[in-house]
């Protein structure tokens, strides 16, 4: 199936559900979700973005600018993450821990507001990867509308940039929570310090990225070709400097570059 006659098939299931909640994190899939449904649904949509401190300020930003510039329903509701029980442990459900959370704030915003259906961004990729919030997204009746019309990453990038949506080629974004291994503790000094660290990165032009905290050592990721920009001197000592200040004792680039799902290779 082309990607036309795939979003043909996305506008009718969003047609089929009469009224929409969208949990939107301003990112590709969301953002392209979101956006179909006001085509398909029109004022029969609202979104929800929830913030914490695993969520950046530039991607909330982000989030409220796009629905803003749409006339679109959107809530933005305060989902204080490392309060969940279980969540800052970060053992390996903990992405079910913050899902279950975020589809209950949907739900219940959902009911308010007269909605029948909340719905994430989910696309067809997502299905190779481990995903424990899948599940509470099927425990809790959410349904992934990009999922059923068939939608790769691939697909939703170019449709988006047939819609002209800004997102097409955003780099791909997870919460900040994904940057700990599995087993060590999240916390608000530990997630400031990853914060830090990648804004700085971003703020030299580096585009698609992660910071893997393991204790005192920070291990970056970037695409393979901008390894060999990172090697440079100037650049290097720059990274190492103000990596060191906002808490590392050491420094490591990753020779294998950015990968999604680094975190989920020891399972």
């Amino acid at each position: 199936m082309n990607q036309r006659r795939k979003k043909e098939k996305l506008i009718s299931i969003l047609k089929g559900y009469g009224s929409l909640m969208v949990a939107f994190s301003g990112g590709v899939d969301s953002t392209f979700l979101l956006a179909v449904a006001h085509e398909a649904l029109g004022d029969n949509i609202a979104a929800l973005t929830a913030t914490s401190e695993t969520y950046p300020e530039h991607e909330r930003d982000a989030a409220i600018a796009f629905a803003n510039s749409r006339g679109m329903k959107h809530l933005v509701i305060d989902s204080n993450e490392l309060d969940i029980e279980n969540f800052a442990r970060n053992d390996t459900k903990r992405c079910y821990y913050c899902k279950s959370e975020l589809f209950k704030l949907c739900r219940k915003e959902a009911d308010k507001l007269g909605i029948a259906q909340v719905a994430d961004g989910s696309n067809v990729d997502d299905l190779g990867d481990f995903r424990p919030g899948r599940d509470a997204a099927k425990e809790l009746g959410v349904k992934s509308p990009l999922v059923d019309a068939g939608l790769t990453k691939d697909d939703i990038r170019e449709l988006s940039r047939e819609m002209r949506l800004s997102t097409h080629d955003k780099p791909a974004f997870a919460c900040l929570s994904s940057r700990f291994p599995y087993g060590t503790t999240i916390t608000r000094e530990r997630l400031g310090i990853i914060k830090k660290c990648e804004d700085f990165l971003r703020e030299l032009g580096i585009k698609q990225f992660r910071v893997r905290y393991h204790g005192k050592l920070a291990r970056i990721e970037v695409l393979k070709n901008d390894i060999a920009r990172l090697m440079e001197d100037e650049l290097r000592d720059k990274v190492v400097q103000k990596f060191k200040e906002s808490g590392f004792t050491y420094v490591s680039l990753d020779l294998e570059g950015y990968r999604l799902g680094s975190q989920n290779e020891v399972i």
